[in-house]
């Protein structure tokens, strides 16, 4: 079938009957019969027109672009949020003050240090979406997951230096103390 269907377009399939076209996506036709209920129907399927309504010019919607899109950057992107830093750290700096008195200190922006944490939390967690993706069998994903959430547990004493508890570290709870 060569012609385009529109939202609201009645049509018969040969085998679920009478339906309307709900929604058009880029393989095919959601369509809502009478009585199958909602099945997709692929666009080289044959339907029987009804009553043809034209479609929007506009086939693809922009939840369904900004759902493509987040699902591409998420999987594949380097990108991180904005986390910020503990308004009482802000501007200040992170001594490592070595054993011994020949050697001279070093001082880091704590900012500059706290981004470092952030940037090695983002791609703790990049890491753990391609192993989710990957198609590496089931306990050998479970082992990576586990030892990821271990690395997690690790970096908990940064906790300190960010602003807002939800961009917390956690890795694995133990009862009786907050991790």
């Amino acid at each position: 079938m060569n012609t385009i269907l529109g939202i609201g377009s009645r049509v018969r399939h040969a085998e679920f009957g009478l339906g309307v076209i709900i929604n058009v996506k880029s393989n095919g036709y959601v369509v809502t019969f009478v009585e199958s209920g909602v099945k997709i129907i692929k666009l080289d399927m044959p339907l029987e027109i009804i009553e043809l309504v034209e479609p929007d010019s506009d086939l693809v919607s922009l939840f369904d672009v900004e759902q493509s899109l987040s699902r591409i950057l998420q999987k594949w992107a380097d990108v991180s949020e904005v986390v910020p830093l503990g308004d009482k750290w802000k501007g200040g700096k992170l001594i490592l003050k070595p054993g011994r008195l020949d050697l001279a200190s070093k001082e880091i922006p704590i900012d500059a240090f706290f981004h470092k944490i952030v940037m090695m939390r983002d791609r703790l967690r990049v890491l753990e979406q391609r192993v989710n993706a990957s198609s590496i069998d089931d306990e050998e994903k479970v082992n990576i997951q586990q030892y990821i959430t271990r690395i997690y547990g690790s970096m908990t004493s940064f906790n300190l230096l960010f602003k807002q508890p939800e961009h917390y570290f956690s890795g694995e709870k133990t009862t009786g103390e907050p991790s």
